[in-house]
């Protein structure tokens, strides 16, 4: 029998079902910081990160043991999916009071170009400091358009696979995150003047 580190997650899933918990300890730890950082990009708070965390790996083991998963290579989407749903229903209970919404002073529509593609060594300071200052203009986004900069970007899907997953359509997908540049240009605007 594969060591369950050179288990595929498919084969992984199929041997939890079965019964072998140690093979769940393996999929824990290689979606544990992907998911994680997923909440905590999107809602920008450790314990309420933590919190969908934990639900989110309950409703996975749920469903796993319910028999509720149908292998078809499809794993790792399958996981986002329900993080996705898990963070959709805490935003639609209304219980929006860790999300930082964008206010009228965020202007984004002007981001400096030369600042962040520049590639020298001798640079390499200011391009830190301009991708600190990117990341904190994401964080001012709107949840909805810092978790497509993030599947985007980050889990570098395609908007056909984020469309999939957050279940809207290509076109809101594309909005949504032509939205977050236009917002992310016009706080860099504010912060370039």
């Amino acid at each position: 029998m594969k060591k369950y580190t050179e288990m595929t997650d498919e084969e992984l899933v199929i041997a939890y079902m079965d019964g072998d918990a140690r093979a769940f300890d393996e999929i824990l730890s290689r979606y544990q910081a992907r998911i994680y950082s997923y909440f905590l990009y999107v809602v920008g708070n450790e314990d309420e990160a933590n919190e969908l965390f934990q639900d989110t790996f309950v409703k996975v083991i749920v469903h796993l043991q319910e028999q509720r998963y149908t292998s078809m290579g499809l794993f790792n989407y399958w996981i986002i999916r329900i993080a996705h749903n898990i963070i959709s229903d805490k935003f639609r209970r209304n219980d929006r009071r860790f999300i930082k919404d964008a206010n009228e002073t965020n202007d984004l529509t002007r981001i400096n170009n030369d600042a962040l593609t520049v590639s020298s060594y001798d640079n390499e300071i200011m391009r830190k400091q301009t991708f600190d200052e990117l990341h904190k203009m994401v964080d001012n986004l709107p949840a909805e358009q810092r978790e497509m900069v993030y599947l985007r970007y980050f889990e570098e899907l395609s908007f056909k696979e984020i469309a999939e997953i957050t279940g809207v359509s290509i076109n809101t997908a594309l909005g949504r995150m032509r939205y977050a540049i236009i917002n992310l240009r016009k706080m860099a605007n504010m912060v370039y003047l």
